[in-house]
């Protein structure tokens, strides 16, 4: 099951308070921090689909706004 991006993002977070407050052992700070790196590459390919997903709305909601307003 693909991980929503709530999720993601959480977890991401979770790993960062680890990885800032915890003595870890390295291998387990490694292990950390490479799937936080994982996660964080997911979020920010999510956001920036969501991105190009609002640029291309975004012109046609003006478009029906402005014919809306011509054909009052």
């Amino acid at each position: 099951m693909a991980e929503t991006f709530e999720n993601s993002l959480k977890e991401l977070e979770e790993i960062v308070t680890q990885l800032e407050s915890e003595d870890l052992p390295l291998e387990k700070a490694i292990a950390l921090f490479e799937k936080g790196t994982t996660l964080s590459k997911t979020c920010s390919k999510t956001l920036d689909e969501a991105k190009k997903k609002i640029e291309v709305l975004l012109p046609q909601l003006e478009q029906k706004k402005q014919a809306t307003e011509n054909a009052d």
